[in-house]
């Protein structure tokens, strides 16, 4: 894949447009920032609640999401993905006339078709591949972070332009960016998140602090061994790679990796992946997901406080209390 900078988009694309980011949380307010610093004309779509007031505090111009969908040119929904499909049907959809844009930064409910826009319009992607914190930042300093820009129609004839421009405008271009399909974006996204970057290594910490403080070894101990270095390795791993981390860690810690990592991770969880990953491309999952979030989330809040009451959460906490800073 060819990496997009930013010699390859045009910001004129955006002239005369008025962007509505809809929601001012963590990724609608980094956005709506970074469009604006780079002279993009951008309001906001918000419900009336504290990421309004902060909407209103840094500048903008904030109205309900049924009248900024009607004023804009380019709607850009940044919301959770379980609610995308009801906003959209109740407050976007009736402004979605021939010639807008319809912008997102996961292609989740246009995928798995909960929002299905009329032919007559730009359906566009732009993703950052970060944080919403660590978006902003680079954006500050003069850099980025990569991106990825996807088109799934383009009735205009202009809508990759006009996604390369707001991938521009938002300093992913200065990074790069990757052209993908909302397919690829969103299957490989849910996998990632699912499989390795979050169910996948938080179950790992999690049995690696039990195995240890069922044998007996401080809870405290196991935390820093089995979570807190997690990201001491992560970042190294970042920084240079695979070979980079293991540069740097001790020779007998290498040896181990090489022997006890397939005693561990053997080739039937990579099996199991697979049928993860069939899950996620058939529908299944996301129909789950959307079942689950339709009728209260009453089992996602009950993981969610299961999980507060672990030993190692609760160990975490505390350790966390000691070494702040005073």
């Amino acid at each position: 894949m060819k990496l997009i900078h930013d010699q390859d988009a045009d910001l004129n694309a955006l002239n005369g447009k008025t962007v509505a980011v809809i929601g001012y949380g963590s990724q609608g307010s980094a956005q709506a920032l970074c469009m604006r610093d780079s002279g993009v004309n951008v309001i906001i779509g918000s419900i009336k609640d504290a990421s309004y007031d902060k909407a209103v505090e840094e500048g903008f111009e904030v109205m309900d999401i049924a009248t900024a969908a009607a004023k804009a040119d380019i709607v850009h929904i940044l919301l959770p993905d379980e609610f995308h499909a009801s906003v959209y049907k109740n407050e976007i959809a009736q402004s979605m006339k021939a010639g807008k844009v319809f912008s997102c930064s996961h292609g989740f409910n246009i995928v798995f078709k909960e929002i299905v826009p009329s032919t007559d319009v730009d359906v566009v992607m732009v993703a950052p591949k970060s944080p919403a914190t660590e978006e902003r930042k680079a954006f500050l300093e003069g850099f980025g972070v990569p991106g990825l820009v996807a088109v799934k129609q383009d009735a205009s004839g202009n809508a990759r332009a006009i996604a390369l421009a707001m991938a521009k405008a938002m300093g992913f271009t200065r990074a790069g960016v990757l052209e993908c399909t909302f397919e690829q974006e969103t299957y490989e996204d849910l996998f990632g998140e699912q499989n390795v970057l979050c169910g996948g290594l938080v179950d790992l910490m999690k049995y690696g602090f039990e195995v240890l403080t069922e044998a007996g070894y401080p809870p405290e101990m196991a935390y820093f061994e089995c979570v807190h270095e997690v990201k001491l390795i992560v970042d190294l791993i970042y920084e240079g790679g695979i070979q980079k981390m293991n540069a740097v860690i001790s020779n007998t810690a290498e040896w181990g990796e090489y022997v006890n990592g397939p005693r561990i991770i053997t080739p039937d969880v990579k099996e199991r992946m697979k049928e993860s990953l069939k899950d996620i491309e058939s529908g299944k999952f996301a129909k789950e997901w959307m079942a689950e979030a339709r009728s209260g989330a009453k089992t996602l809040l009950s993981k969610r406080e299961e999980l507060g009451k672990h030993p190692v959460e609760v160990v975490g906490a505390q350790i966390r209390d000691l070494f702040e800073k005073k």
